[in-house]
């Protein structure tokens, strides 16, 4: 069962290097890139592990939802992926971005 780590929000380096420290395969999503209005700034990082526990915030809602579905996918496959949300995208609209703003995530595994 996957775990969402309360109060690690702020040491999501630290939580990747101790799962990394156990075995673990690791994702680092980043924001990259905002615009308009956007729930958190860019350099705002969350991690995945391979068993779909998680740790800090990118977004809110539905958008954390696809990133941590997309940290699972690039976990798997080691492809890193820049995800793309924004007004324009029917995507964001699926994901809960109403609030008229753009983000873009990039998604790594962590070596």
């Amino acid at each position: 069962m996957a775990d969402i780590i309360p109060g690690a929000d702020d040491d999501v380096l630290g939580t990747v290097h101790r799962w990394k420290g156990e075995g673990r395969k690791v994702a680092l999503a980043t924001v990259v890139t905002t615009w308009g209005s956007s729930p958190r700034p860019v350099g705002s990082q969350l991690a995945v592990d391979d068993k779909g526990n998680f740790v800090g915030s990118v977004s809110a809602g539905c958008v954390e939802s696809a990133v941590v579905d997309a940290a699972s996918r690039i976990i798997k496959n080691g492809k890193p992926e820049l995800l793309d949300f924004g007004i324009a995208d029917d995507q964001a609209w699926e994901v809960g971005l109403s609030c008229g703003g753009k983000i873009e995530i990039f998604v790594e595994t962590v070596d």
